[in-house]
Parts: C-alpha cells; sequence; structure tokens
C-alpha cells in the first residue's frame, strides 16, 4: 500500500533537521483556512509548503515548511496554505472513528492539484493513539517542546503504520469504511461548494449510490448530514469568535445568510445572535 510504505519511509529518513510545526487556535482564521474539529498532521515530502499560522507566541505569521517538516494541527486549531509553491505533502486526518490519508501534489504554476491519492481506515477507539494525540494536543500549548514533539510525532506514525498493517476490526465492511470517508471528507470541506454530484464523483460513485449510502450508514439523507456538519460548525464560530453573521455563513458553506438564519434556527430553536448571547 502506498501510505503504509510511504510513512515507513518518512518515519526512517528523520533527522535532527526536521522541525515539528505546530498550529494554534489564539486568533480568529483568516477567510480560505483550514479548520476541523479533529487533529490533522501535514508532513512535507517534497519542494517548499508555505503555510500562515500561530507561532508559539501567538503571532500569525508564515511558516516555509520543507521536505521531512511536520505540522501538527490540534483541534479547531487552523492553518491557511498557500499552494503557490511546487510540493508535495502528505495530509493525515484524525477523526473520531477514521484515519484519513491524503497524498497531493502540486505544481508552481497549476491552479490545479496534478496527483491526489485518498484513503481511509478505521481506527482503534480507546487505545494509545487516543492518548499520543492527546499528548500532542496538549503539547501545542507548552513553550518548551523539544523533544517530546519528534518522539510523540514518531509514536504517531508508528502507530499509524500499525494501523495500516493491522486492522482491528475484520468484519467492517468496505461500504462502512466508505461510508466513514465521505463523512470526513465532508467535516474538512464544509466550507466548500459540495454537492451530492460533486462528492460522488469525488469517491467514484453514482448519486443514487450515495443518497443510498446515507440513509442505510447514517440514518439521515446526505443533505441533511452536511447541513448538520456546518450548523455544528456555525455554533462553534458563534460562541468562540466575533465574526459577523454574514462571515459565519459564509465560512460554513452556507451562500446566503437569511438562508444561514432560517436554517440555524429550525436546526437548534434559536436564531444565531439568540444563540451567541447565550453562550
Amino acid at each position: 500500500m502506498v501510505f503504509h510504505d510511504l510513512l515507513s519511509t518518512i518515519l526512517a529518513e528523520r533527522d535532527s533537521s526536521h522541525r515539528v510545526l505546530f498550529a494554534g487556535d489564539f486568533h480568529a482564521p483568516p477567510p480560505c483556512s483550514y479548520q476541523v474539529n479533529f487533529p490533522r498532521l501535514e508532513l512535507v515530502l517534497e519542494g517548499e509548503y508555505i503555510n500562515e499560522m500561530e507561532n508559539h507566541e501567538r503571532k500569525v505569521t508564515e511558516f516555509v515548511a520543507k521536505p521531512g517538516d511536520a505540522i501538527f494541527i490540534p483541534p479547531n486549531s487552523w492553518n491557511k496554505p498557500k499552494w503557490d509553491t511546487q510540493c508535495s505533502v502528505l495530509s493525515m486526518l484524525f477523526g473520531k472513528r477514521q484515519l484519513g490519508l491524503s497524498l497531493v501534489s502540486k505544481r508552481a504554476d497549476d491552479t490545479e492539484f496534478f496527483d491526489v491519492q485518498k484513503f481511509s481506515i478505521q481506527t482503534r477507539s480507546g487505545f494509545a493513539i487516543d492518548n499520543i494525540l492527546g499528548a500532542l494536543n496538549s503539547l501545542a500549548r507548552e513553550q518548551t517542546k523539544k523533544p517530546m514533539d519528534e518522539l510523540l510525532l514518531q509514536a504517531l506514525l508508528q502507530y499509524s503504520i500499525s494501523i495500516l498493517e493491522a486492522p482491528t476490526e475484520k468484519s467492517h465492511s468496505r461500504v462502512q469504511d466508505l461510508y466513514q470517508g465521505i463523512c470526513i471528507y465532508i467535516q474538512e470541506n464544509f466550507h466548500r461548494t459540495i454537492t451530492r454530484d460533486s462528492i460522488a464523483e469525488r469517491f467514484s460513485v453514482s448519486p443514487n449510490h450515495l443518497s443510498r449510502l446515507f440513509r442505510q450508514q447514517g440514518h439521515m439523507t446526505l443533505a441533511d448530514y452536511i447541513t448538520w456538519v456546518r450548523i455544528d460548525r456555525a455554533k462553534f464560530m458563534l460562541k468562540k469568535y466575533n465574526f459577523k453573521l454574514t462571515e459565519v455563513s459564509q465560512r460554513c458553506g452556507f451562500n446566503d445568510v437569511n438562508y444561514f438564519c432560517r436554517v440555524f434556527k429550525q436546526r437548534t430553536g434559536s436564531t444565531p445572535t439568540d444563540y451567541r448571547s447565550a453562550a
């Protein structure tokens, strides 16, 4: 498997010159930044991967990550990739029940990625990986990170390799894996324009099969799940940031603020303004 071999190579080739960078959440995330409610790890394989994010002094700055460097993004922290240089990056998304892996490559002069590979697998719940991620989340808030950052990163990579080598639930079906992978994709891209057709094309299934999948596995429609993810993120933003309602709606994938307010009231029983006031 390509991802198993990649992680094994990354782990074997790490040396003292490689850095572990940590993203933060003290500042409000700028537009077009990535922010989800589960931990992420980004590993630079080739080129220069430029990101805007917070430094250890809680100042927003620009980092140039080079081959061998890693960026750990705790839950609800953010980073903003520039994607205007040639680079290849392996992203790992640690969902509640799913490990998602994404390998993307970008040329400096191209507007689109020229190579994208994705894979997801069920993770062990209640095992050591939860504690490793928890330790990295805590370390992100501390001033002194070395040598713990590198030791924890290596432990996380090694444990992820073991998950790929020996999936825990043999009875877990490919249908469930597909469903969980699509859920992670929606949670990562809720702020974008995503439709049944675009998701079906992304995962190489028919739109009708996608609709059946969510009715059978999630006991809700695909549209309801997308709305649930967006409203859940809107609730978080209303509590944490002072964004105007127009900006909250746009950052959560709603193009019309009036429609956003109407859906929010339907789903939560209160208006966004009342919800923010009560938080």
